[in-house]
């Protein structure tokens, strides 16, 4: 079986998903506790990944396809 990674949290007494998911009966589960704003780090990281990206590529670069690339 492939593994497959979904959002959940815990309500205090369950762990309900934060999507559906049709999971098999008897499937084997990990459960990864991902503590309390490390949520926000990580979009602070994407959101800086986001704005260096756009300052190395900007609109008026040339797009480049397979014919621009060299072997050596």
């Amino acid at each position: 079986m492939i593994s497959v990674t979904l959002k959940a949290h815990f309500d205090g007494r369950s762990i309900l998903l934060d999507e559906p998911y049709q999971i098999p009966f008897n499937a084997r589960l990990l459960v990864t506790l991902v503590e309390p704003g490390q949520d926000d780090e990580r979009a602070l990281w994407a959101e800086l990944s986001l704005s260096g990206l756009a300052e190395a590529y900007d609109d008026d670069e040339p797009d480049y396809g397979p014919a621009d690339l060299k072997r050596q």
